[in-house]
């Protein structure tokens, strides 16, 4: 979902993330890498398809704060030498789209979104959406909007292959349908442009990526689909936000990149997650603070944190104010006595010099 926040749902986010209960640990999957090449057909259907898992099914966008959602969706991934793979199956009844040119906003349909974080830091990451017409829209974000990001709208996925299949008949109010199947082949040359790190990537390595899917409520009349009125659309996403903004990208899942028997090889949990999730809830405090004061927090005793039950640091957190505005350090503890030391600054930069 693209569009830049309101400073109420700014608010909201600030509320929910910086004071609220410590959210959960994101998902992880761990990518097969494929052994023969695959056709972008949509159907998934190939021996290499056929090995990989699904993922967990999505949930509502707030996580389990929320209903359900009314129809499963699940996605699964490969990977080669030139394409990093995604294919997903979104369950529907009434499959529809109307949207066919290029980069409009494609979340007014139905729709699919990937969102790419290759090194983790919370800033150049990449979006695309698509509908059942097998529309595209493509983007670059330089920061999230909450920092002052702009989309990039000109920014293209160079190379990009997409398809759709519809179990059922595409805007079709007569009959009910099964689903629909995207499949997506994204060049590493395309995303390797601002990865500042391997593209493609070596087995082992870890990428942040989240799934959404967008699903307007709809009544049938007069022989065609119409959004009900006063309703908003539904979000169900593969690692939950917390809050209804797909960019928070610290929130995203994990993506481990493994060999052609993946499925075997277990996912390694982020040994730096408690190092992370502290920071970006000083960086949500801070954000709060700022908001109320006019200033940022010179330490973490203003920002008033409560108990929030980190885990694997070695001390507390600390804050320092610089000329544009502060970092805040937090160590982790990641195995065998070593330790490492991550930083968060005021625009969200999530590092380690380690």
């Amino acid at each position: 979902m693209n569009g830049r926040m309101s400073l109420g749902l700014l608010s909201v986010v600030v509320a929910g993330l910086a004071l609220g209960a410590t959210p959960r640990i994101p998902r992880g999957y761990v990518c097969r890498r494929a052994v023969h090449p695959l056709v972008v057909d949509g159907l998934l259907n190939e021996p290499d398809w056929r090995r990989a898992p699904w993922s967990e099914e999505f949930v509502d966008i707030e996580g389990a704060v929320r209903p359900r959602p009314r129809f499963r969706t699940r996605m699964k991934m490969l990977w080669d030498e030139q394409y990093l793979y995604i294919g997903a199956e979104l369950q529907e009844p009434h499959v529809w789209a109307t949207l066919t040119m290029r980069d409009t906003v494609i979340f007014n349909d139905n729709d699919f979104e990937v969102f790419i974080d290759p090194n983790g830091d919370n800033l150049e990451y990449y979006e695309m959406e698509m509908n059942a017409l097998n529309t595209v829209w493509d983007l670059f974000l330089d920061r999230p909007y909450r920092d002052g990001g702009h989309a990039r709208n000109s920014w293209d996925i160079v190379g990009l292959r997409t398809a759709v299949h519809v179990r059922g008949t595409l805007n079709d109010p007569s009959d009910t349908d099964t689903s629909w199947t995207v499949e997506v082949a994204m060049p590493w040359k395309s995303l390797g442009e601002y990865a500042h790190r391997n593209a493609p990537p070596e087995v082992g390595d870890q990428w942040r990526i989240n799934f959404s899917r967008v699903e307007w409520q709809i009544v049938i009349a007069d022989g065609r689909y119409h959004k009900v009125p006063g309703t908003k659309e539904d979000n169900w996403v593969w690692s939950p936000q917390g809050v209804v903004d797909m960019h928070q990208p610290e929130m995203w899942g994990y993506v481990q990149f493994g060999g052609p028997k993946a499925p075997q090889e277990e996912f390694r949990p982020d040994p730096a997650w408690g190092a992370k999730r502290a920071l970006m809830d000083i960086y949500h405090a801070q954000m709060a603070y700022q908001k109320e004061h006019g200033r940022w927090a010179a330490n973490t005793d203003e920002l008033s944190l409560g108990a929030k039950g980190w885990k694997g640091l070695d001390g507390e957190p600390a804050v320092s104010l610089t000329a544009e505005g502060y970092i805040a350090t937090a160590t982790a503890l990641i195995g065998k006595g070593r330790k490492q030391t991550w930083f968060v600054r005021q625009d969200s930069k999530l590092w380690s010099e380690q």
